[in-house]
């Protein structure tokens, strides 16, 4: 694939050498192993000849910017419609707000994505069809409409999630107990019954932002943004095994670190755990 269809055995027998792949499997394996740890890398890329790590890091960048901001849309839209759907229950706009997972669950991400890029950007105008803008300022307005699909997929469970523990905390014991003491409402939400409700949600937070890398990498074939998912499918479709490799191995780290991170943030939520070695 390197020397291309009409390359000669010499050729050949000379870029496997060059490669490594004339000595014992075992041999190749811990060279492989060796690069990884030493320089981070899965080998030189096929179809553009550079190293992987190169070509994930200079696209990285705008694919984590992605996420998080796809991560705050979601955090702050899950707060604001289970705190209105907990506090009105069984009325008129807790039941709307219920109807939104039902509906919004089975949407495919990209069909999501192709709708507001009719309706926002191409109809109204309000944002960029694709592409990212230069500087901060434009590469934050150019990415929003990405970050709303993006976070679109994650809003449902994480509503349905929050208003759940939300309700049994406000039926609890030390709630009523606060009440009676004519301690305002709006500060036994915001100080109380938010953060003894957000421990279970942001279990399901990192679970979610697992499968967000994912989602992120297809939207942004849909917005045309050359991040980490537009290398991904350029390798993909171009057999580009190091490459390929390399994504699917920084994807697995970034899905750790992640997950760890929520550990530490649970273990701050939850002032039981705090004594606890």
């Amino acid at each position: 694939m390197i020397l291309g269809e009409y390359s000669t055995p010499e050729a050949i027998e000379s870029m496997h050498h060059t490669l490594g792949l004339d000595l014992p499997l075992w041999e190749q394996f811990l060279r492989f192993v060796q690069n990884l740890f030493t320089n981070g890398d899965t080998g030189a890329s096929i179809t553009w000849g550079t190293s992987t790590r190169e070509l994930i890091a200079d696209r990285a960048p705008v694919t984590l910017l992605l996420i998080a901001m796809a991560s705050l849309v979601a955090i702050l839209v899950s707060l604001v419609l289970a705190t209105l759907a907990a506090t009105h229950k069984d009325r008129l706009l807790d039941h709307l707000i219920r109807i939104f997972p039902t509906i919004t669950l089975g949407m495919p991400i990209f069909w999501v994505g192709l709708l507001l890029i009719l309706v926002l950007s191409v109809r109204l105008g309000w944002f960029p069809v694709g592409g990212v803008g230069e500087g901060w300022t434009g590469t934050l307005y150019s990415l929003t409409l990405p970050a709303i699909t993006v976070a679109f997929s994650q809003i449902p469970t994480l509503v349905r999630s929050l208003r759940a523990q939300m309700l049994e905390v406000l039926e609890s014991d030390f709630v009523v107990t606060l009440k009676a003491a004519g301690i305002p409402n709006r500060v036994i939400l915001m100080k109380h019954v938010l953060r003894n409700s957000a421990l279970p949600t942001l279990m399901l937070l990192g679970v979610n932002i697992s499968y967000l890398i994912g989602g992120t990498l297809v939207v942004e074939q849909v917005f045309g943004i050359k991040g980490i998912g537009s290398l991904l499918f350029s390798a993909i479709s171009k057999r580009d095994f190091p490459v390929i490799q390399g994504i699917a191995l920084y994807c697995a780290i970034s899905v750790v670190i992640i997950s760890l991170l929520i550990e530490i943030a649970s273990w701050w939520l939850d002032p039981r755990t705090k004594g606890k070695q």
